[in-house]
């Protein structure tokens, strides 16, 4: 992995679109700092299409792209993204799945889960997996004490065995029915949305993350960095990114947005201000 001051600027101008990770990516221990929003806001403002890509469930991502600074979110691993059209004040939806199929997924999920818990007693689904649509979270560091790393292999190598999709992110042992992932639909979403196909992406794109869940974004994308971070797992690793920030977390995010924008903090802001008038005078009720 380069160093990410060695990405050339000529590259730089022609990214069009900016994929993240969530945890460990734009958050810092646990949190999302300043630096990370600050970062999502001054690419927003330079024109620079943001899209978060993450494990997290749908009931965050909702939030996500209706308050963020962002312009969609790819949720629980590729099951749906959301998009937050702002100027039209439209929120998109899209599933995979219907209810009906996700309903039968969940139901087979509580019981491969339930299968592992005669094993390993001590398991415990995530937190937020109240707020989960179509897969189960199983918690590995966030809120218990750490797995150790053979029980974290064979819990996946379990839940393979009977029938799911298995994904390891720095947190979490996330579960699904289906072949589905966070690649493909991030394909369907920039088609869809912004008429940007599988290869024009390649090259107008730059993901970012900071695990080995992000293995096959950092193979298929021309343009990818890892946060700090992610020199915990390279070992592991077959696919790495092109570069890698001097910090991690959002710290490191906040490198990629400021390499990437030209426009000063000061002038971005002023023209963010503008903009928000113009939509405030657009939703006055006109004098007759």
């Amino acid at each position: 992995m380069k160093p990410l001051k060695a990405l050339a600027p000529e590259m730089a101008k022609n990214i069009a679109f900016i994929l993240c990770d969530l945890d460990d990516t734009l958050t810092l221990d646990g949190r999302l700092p300043a630096a990370s929003y600050a970062g999502l806001e001054r690419l927003s403002q330079d024109g620079k299409k943001v899209v978060v890509v993450t494990g997290r469930p749908a009931g965050w991502c909702d939030m996500m792209a209706r308050f963020w600074p962002v312009d969609g979110v790819v949720g629980e691993n590729g099951a749906f993204y959301f998009r937050y059209v702002r100027d039209e004040n439209r929120f998109v939806r899209r599933f995979l799945f219907d209810d009906a199929e996700r309903a039968r997924d969940r139901a087979k999920l509580a019981g491969f889960f339930a299968e592992l818990r005669k094993t390993y007693p001590q398991l415990q689904l995530a937190s937020d997996q109240d707020f989960r649509i179509s897969d189960i979270a199983i918690d590995i560091c966030e809120d218990v004490e750490p797995l150790s790393k053979d029980i974290v292999r064979d819990i996946v190598v379990r839940l393979e065995a009977l029938g799911a999709t298995v994904k390891v992110s720095s947190i979490h042992v996330n579960a699904w029915i289906g072949a589905f992932d966070k690649l493909s639909m991030l394909t369907r979403f920039l088609k869809d949305e912004f008429g940007v196909s599988e290869d024009a992406a390649k090259e107008s794109v730059l993901y970012v993350g900071d695990s080995p869940n992000d293995e096959p974004m950092f193979a298929h994308f021309t343009h990818t960095v890892g946060v700090r971070n992610i020199e915990n797992f390279a070992s592991e690793m077959t696919h790495l990114p092109q570069y890698v920030t001097r910090a991690e977390g959002g710290h490191g995010f906040l490198e990629i947005a400021q390499l990437l924008t030209q426009t000063p903090v000061a002038a971005s802001s002023a023209l963010a201000t503008a903009k928000r008038e113009r939509n405030r005078r657009s939703f006055l009720p006109r004098r007759r």
